[in-house]
């Protein structure tokens, strides 16, 4: 039994003790490999106490620490771990046990002991013994990884370090001479491990690239976690780089992590080569091999060789065979290249300056690689989701030598340079006037300097695997899967919803469906729309390095093609909140399939969508053909909101945790980055001060606020200021006589209260009403924050009501409560969902009857109906460049709406 590390000091109000058992089931069915877990579960308020409740497992060892408080000190979500084992059962339970209910003035970190899982932290290393292996984790210089032994004591892995190389051009642009190339290796800069590591110990490493030779500045920040659990053998590692480059002159054209292989001691032909192929398929290679030859060694002998086993003793082979092995070839070299998301190919060779070899290829690989000997050992290394993120390689180099080495390229050297220019020269577009003709045609907010990939990020998961001997195929085949898509485990929905530790305004799927005539129409609408996306994803292979995670916004029905190539139509980059709904169909369902959809979302949004560094630092892009291109920077893209679940599911995952700090900066940003510099109105003189900020309430303040609610929920270093600047909103909010419908008015960063806007500096009164306020998430966090708060101040809560009420109400009535109508409201369907929380919050019934109305009958283009057809057609043929299904009637604007509105009217109405 493992006490939670975090403990309340001061007096405490218990009540009587209670035990809460709660089933966690594997996403997938039980797998065929656990190298150790990490999971998250929620709590209702009041139930267990931080520092007097301890957490059991029917699994065995478990290791627990709380992730989220709710305001009266109890727990609401924890972090657990498991360690590896031999095998798995379909599911555990987690029981904690110890009272509810508390007074609490501060909070204390405690450490547990245990000898599960050993480390040793000195000034100079961090060194992890999980009883399988032992990892050394220096905290200077340029290795990572100094040594993996197995328990055994054989080091089968060494000197793990990461590779770089650049560019200063591309040469089919100018003359080749001209062109300056690099190569990078790692500097570490700070190394640091978890300060609980009963099951599980993390390793943080952060460094730069530092160039080996040349001028050229360090550059390309990164950071690497190592997840190493009690028994395992294996080595989960997060490895983030942010781009902090000149696109025009700084082209990456290889990205990796290399690991050298001790081979010295194991013979040629005991010495072998595997490489995952597709459908669990092994390639089998030997540095030298001795099947197939004219003259046969002997079948024991061949078969030892292909299965990775010691050979017999040379006395018993044939001797035709044993006295000529000086004449077979050594293949010192492999290397597997996907420059696509359709094709490897793979190749090898004996040594440099002989050519390569060819070896049949196939569509997707499996993104794994094992380099070792039957006696000695060796390592595997795997990177996920290989083939979704080309163009990407394996290299396996000098396996003839005394030490060979594995090298996954997270961007391959194969490949073109990695080009970040803008895509056009910005047409003439040299004033604000211009840019916003030409948004007129393209949707593209085009602004020079604002078109930057400077701060953008990229985040990817790589396995490392030790073993004492060459493990069997079916082994290495099984690590492949595991590999791209480690197993998850998570609570039931009906569970999730109860503890109501996500907010309110979802319900178990089935649960409203059955009572509402409409329910089972609209389930087989949301199962249809992740359905589609699912097969979209995959027949217009929305692929690669930067792109995978995202999709498509809007569709060109001339051509049968999504609009990849027309300004703010292309990438999506959130926009609307399709995340939102993925993540809740998700938690009402418990589908493995939406899952992973919406996890792809949470590594893309949050790094390649939004920025780590630099003056945008804490805000996303809007959709645009490149990721990074459009000119409006907006917190509503890099809201926490859109990775909040996954947070809390896993346990919090650490990076996702940086991006939550990294939203907060989005203060200073508003400093220098004014969202309405192009439309402003002339007579309207506003400077960016932090003091008096100019924002909206839902495009800007409700992605902070939802990063406000995050850290308090945390207790992160800045939960007090995040919850007092929370508290000061609904207290000051409220005061702007128009609430919620004045749009825009003046926030204050330091202390989080609001003032009239600028237009209305006497405080009679503004009406500004976006139909882009409320589709960002800003419904979401607020009931969040209700239900995390419950004691938030009433008039806050009644003007948000308010606001809800009165979008999709009559003109006559919003004339009469504001004095002016709202003009022509847009995404009625999206804002039904506004009307349906009214409605529940309310218990009126009548209005609860508008809102069905309004989702059903919005009629407008960015909606969904239930005329529609709800069904693809397929195009082939000369028609279109590789058959597709197409659903021409949906954008991905209505998809989104329609979906998180459907399934939140299910549940609030």
């Amino acid at each position: 039994m493992w006490k939670v590390a975090l403990a309340l000091a001061g007096v405490l109000e218990l009540t009587t003790a209670a035990d809460t058992a709660v089933k966690v089931k594997w996403l997938e069915g039980a797998p065929k490999v656990n190298t150790g877990t990490t999971f998250g579960l929620p709590w209702a308020r009041g139930e267990h106490l931080a520092n007097a409740t301890s957490f059991t497992a029917s699994s065995g060892e478990l290791q627990s620490w709380v992730t989220a408080y709710w305001p009266d000190g109890t727990i609401k979500w924890t972090g657990h771990a498991v360690p590896a084992s031999e095998g798995t059962t379909d599911s555990y339970t987690v029981t904690a046990s110890g009272p509810g209910n508390s007074t609490y003035s501060h909070l204390k970190r405690q450490t547990t002991n245990s000898s599960s899982i050993q480390v040793t932290d000195s000034s100079d290393e961090v060194v992890v013994n999980t009883g399988k292996i032992t990892a050394s984790f220096p905290k200077t210089g340029n290795l990572l990884v100094s040594s993996i032994k197995t328990s055994s004591g054989k080091t089968v892995g060494k000197n793990g370090r990461l590779i770089l190389k650049s560019q200063s051009g591309v040469p089919e642009e100018g003359d080749a001479s001209d062109i300056n190339y690099f190569s990078f290796a790692s500097r570490i800069y700070n190394a640091t491990v978890s300060e609980e590591n009963t099951v599980r110990a993390l390793v943080t490493v952060q460094g730069i690239h530092q160039a080996e030779s040349g001028s050229h500045k360090d550059w390309l920040p990164f950071t690497l976690r190592f997840y190493l659990y009690a028994n395992s053998d294996a080595i989960r590692t997060v490895h983030t780089i942010v781009y902090d480059g000149e696109a025009k002159s700084d082209f990456i054209s290889g990205l990796g992590i290399r690991f050298d292989v001790p081979l010295a001691d194991e013979k040629l032909f005991d010495r072998h080569v595997r490489i995952a192929g597709t459908e669990g398929g092994i390639l089998h290679e030997a540095v030298q091999g001795i099947t197939g030859l004219r003259r046969d060694p002997g079948e024991a002998v061949r078969t030892a060789q292909y299965d990775g086993e010691k050979t017999p003793a040379n006395s018993t082979w044939d001797t035709k065979t044993s006295t000529r092995l000086q004449w077979i070839p050594t293949w010192n070299d492999y290397r597997l290249t996907q420059l696509s998301a359709d094709g490897f190919n793979i190749k090898k060779r004996t040594k440099v300056g002989q050519s390569w070899l060819k070896i049949p290829g196939g569509t997707r690989a499996g993104g794994l690689a094992y380099l070792g000997g039957a006696t000695v050992g060796g390592l595997a290394v795997g990177l996920r989701d290989f083939w979704k993120k080309y163009p990407t390689s394996l290299d396996i180099s000098n396996a003839a030598t005394d030490d060979g080495s594995i090298t996954i390229w997270l961007y391959s050297p194969s490949a073109e340079p990695m080009d970040l220019r803008p895509y056009h020269d910005g047409l003439g577009e040299d004033t604000y006037a211009k840019q916003l003709d030409a948004l007129e045609i393209t949707y593209e907010d085009y602004e020079d300097r604002y078109n930057t990939p400077y701060g953008i990020a990229r985040t990817n998961e790589i396995f490392i695997y030790a073993f004492d001997s060459t493990p069997s195929a079916d082994t290495l085949s099984a690590l492949t899967n595991h590999t791209n898509e480690p197993p998850v485990l998570v609570a039931d929905p009906e569970y999730i919803k109860k503890t109501r530790a996500l907010g309110s305004y979802w319900n178990v799927a089935g649960a409203a469906s059955n009572s509402s005539t409409e329910g089972p129409t609209i389930e087989s609408h949301l199962d249809f729309l992740i359905q589609f996306y699912r097969n979209q994803i995959e027949q217009r292979r929305w692929y690669g390095f930067w792109d995978h995670g995202d999709i498509m916004h809007g569709y060109d029905t001339d051509r049968h093609q999504w609009k990849y190539d027309i300004g703010g139509y292309a990438w999506d980059n959130s926009e609307l909140s399709p995340d939102l709904f993925f993540w809740n169909q998700f938690l009402r369902t418990g589908r493995a399939d939406v899952y992973r959809l919406a996890e792809a979302q949470v590594r893309h949004g949050g790094e390649v969508d939004s920025y780590h560094l630099g003056n945008f630092t804490g805000l996303g892009t809007r959709h645009g053909v490149q990721h990074w291109g459009d000119s409006a920077k907006q917190v509503r893209i890099s809201t926490p909101v859109y990775r909040k679940t996954f947070f809390y599911l896993s346990g919090g995952d650490e990076r996702t945790g940086d991006l939550v700090h990294e939203a907060l900066k989005a203060e200073q940003a508003f400093v220098l980055v004014d969202a309405r510099r192009k439309v402003r109105d002339p007579s309207v003189i506003y400077k960016p001060d932090p003091t008096a900020l100019y924002l909206n309430f839902g495009t800007d303040w409700a992605g902070v606020a939802a990063a406000y609610l995050l850290e308090w929920e945390r207790r992160g270093p800045r939960w007090e200021e995040a919850r007092d600047k929370l508290l000061e909103t609904a207290k000051t909010y409220p005061k702007l006589k128009n609430g919620f419908v004045t749009g825009e008015a003046l926030y204050n960063s330091e202390d989080g209260s609001w003032a009239p806007p600028p237009t209305d500096p006497n405080n009679n009164g503004t009406v500004v009403v976006s139909h882009l306020s409320a589709v960002f998430g800003v419904l979401e966090t607020l009931d969040q924050l209700f239900e995390h708060y419950p004691d938030i101040s009433k008039p806050f809560v009644d003007a948000w009501l308010d606001y809800c009420y009165y979008y999709g109400a009559s003109k006559a009535e919003q004339a009469a409560r504001y004095g002016k109508d709202f003009g022509t409201v847009n995404l009625r369907q999206g804002h039904a969902r506004l009307t349906a929380y009214v409605a529940n919050r309310r218990n009126n019934a009548t209005l609860a009857q508008r809102a069905w109305n309004e989702f059903l009958n919005d009629n407008s283009a960015d909606e969904l109906s239930p005329d529609d057809p709800w069904a693809t057609v397929k195009f082939n043929g000369s028609d279109v460049l590789t058959p597709v299904d197409e659903a021409d009637w949906i954008t991905t604007n209505a998809a989104a709406l329609y979906g998180l509105g459907g399934l939140e009217l299910l549940a609030l109405t």
